[in-house]
């Protein structure tokens, strides 16, 4: 990476300048996309820019952009782009976030019939500046999607709003179709890779959207090459299933940048593989577990299955 793109990380990123440099590791051939250059991409590129409105695409860089801006799918990335934590994995700017934009909810509503969703992902940066962590906020946007474009199946992937009284329950009164909270990590892994959280903090949250409204999806994800054990990634699924998560996604940990946290390593797609066999062997639903996958990653297309996952259960039982 050239000097001025390495000045430029540590400007946008000034929590990060006092961290070692971690060489950025070279890609191996089974992780490697192709740069975004289609027609379509460049028209989602243009709707997200008229309503002023944030993508986690490209906030954190996803390798997918490409393939899925193509295909008119973008995760919106509400309440700014400044977040108030400093995660080690996450290419998102951490600072002082400015006020909430009150129209922000009419934008996002206004991009989603433009764009014909049939589902649609939000998610947010962390504002633990919010006297409710932002809730409210996802609130307004689910109602502002479902007055504008009804026929849209909504999936949210929130922050744990600091387990700030109310917030949870703010969001499922909205009832988004899917509630998705990561936790990224095995507990081990938290002081260093997610300082600003807790992970029993995230696990008792998706349990707490579960026994509010059985009605709705949950869903978290693991990045997998940080330093974790195959055992711990086992007993994380062993926790999820306990919380009756029902979708869990599991996808290789790419280093923004040279402050970021290091690779430890790239994990085959064999041994993804077998991570959803076991995941699938426990229980869940749904799994999506591949060195491309993220949180959103054919999140239209994996709501379908999700949905004729359960139907199928439930007649299985009857």
């Amino acid at each position: 990476m050239a000097k001025e793109q390495l000045d430029a990380a540590a400007r946008r990123h000034p929590e990060k300048r006092n961290r070692p440099d971690n060489p950025i590791q070279r890609k191996p051939a089974w992780i490697r996309v192709k740069a975004p250059v289609s027609r379509d991409y460049q028209a989602t590129r243009k709707i997200v820019r008229d309503h002023k409105l944030n993508t986690v695409c490209e906030e954190a860089g996803c390798p997918n952009i490409g393939e899925c801006w193509a295909k008119k799918h973008a995760t919106m990335m509400i309440m700014g782009e400044v977040c108030t934590r400093a995660c080690a994995f996450c290419n998102v700017t951490t600072g002082k976030p400015g006020a909430l934009d009150p129209m922000e909810p009419y934008n996002v509503a206004a991009a989603v019939e433009k764009l014909g969703l049939e589902h649609v992902v939000i998610t947010s940066v962390d504002r633990d500046d919010l006297d409710d962590g932002g809730a409210d906020h996802f609130a307004q946007v689910i109602r502002a999607i479902r007055e504008r474009a009804p026929g849209t199946t909504i999936e949210i992937l929130t922050p744990d709003f600091k387990d700030k009284p109310g917030a949870v329950e703010t969001v499922v009164e909205a009832r988004p179709d899917v509630f998705n909270h990561n936790l990224e990590t095995v507990p081990r892994l938290y002081p260093t890779i997610r300082p600003g959280a807790r992970f029993f903090t995230s696990l008792a949250l998706l349990q707490r959207v579960k026994r509010l409204d059985p009605a709705i999806f949950t869903k978290s994800g693991l990045m997998v090459g940080l330093g974790e054990e195959k055992v711990e990634i086992g007993q994380v699924m062993d926790d999820l299933r306990a919380a009756d998560v029902d979708f869990l996604t599991i996808g290789q940990y790419l280093q923004p940048t040279p402050k970021h946290a290091a690779i430890d390593r790239f994990v085959t797609p064999e041994e993804f593989d077998q991570y959803a066999a076991v995941a699938r062997g426990k229980g869940f639903l749904m799994v999506s577990s591949s060195p491309l996958t993220r949180s959103s990653y054919h999140a239209g297309d994996d709501f379908r299955r999700l949905r004729e996952a359960r139907a199928a259960r439930i007649a299985a039982a009857e």
